[in-house]
């Protein structure tokens, strides 16, 4: 788990400097604020771009329930990251990616569950409304 933050860490470290570079010798004269606005504002808009199609083309064909999945798995591996990172910070656990992969593994498996029974569910549904319309 530390070698993953640290391999993160770097990077997103030699990406700053790069582009600290690229404003230097383009005399652009950005703060670490506007460049933070201008990366992250880039970075959101292109996820939008990729996503909100996305989607859209799901809501179109009925899927709502996995677009829920996807920002609920999101909201989740942050989450996890956060509480891994948190206990690290703080001294109160240990980093182990082992505890992110068990708390995601936790998740998809009641999800599972909850898929399976609402299958279930809208299966009977399914089955008595159609008994109903030949009664």
């Amino acid at each position: 788990m530390r070698q993953l933050l640290y391999d993160l860490i770097t990077f997103v470290y030699r990406m700053h400097e790069r582009l600290l570079t690229l404003n230097d010798s383009y005399e652009l004269f950005l703060d670490d604020k506007q460049l933070h606005f201008l990366v992250i504002g880039v970075i959101g808009m292109v996820l939008v771009l990729i996503i909100h199609p996305l989607f859209t083309l799901l809501a179109k064909k009925d899927h709502i329930l996995v677009i829920s999945w996807v920002y609920v798995f999101t909201v989740i591996l942050v989450l996890t990251f956060a509480i891994e990172i948190g206990q690290g910070y703080s001294g109160t656990g240990s980093m182990e990616p082992g505890d992110i992969i068990s708390g995601v593994a936790g998740f998809l498996l009641m999800f599972l569950v909850f898929a399976i029974i609402r299958a279930i569910i809208k299966g009977f549904a399914g089955l008595f409304r159609k008994l109903d319309e030949r009664g």
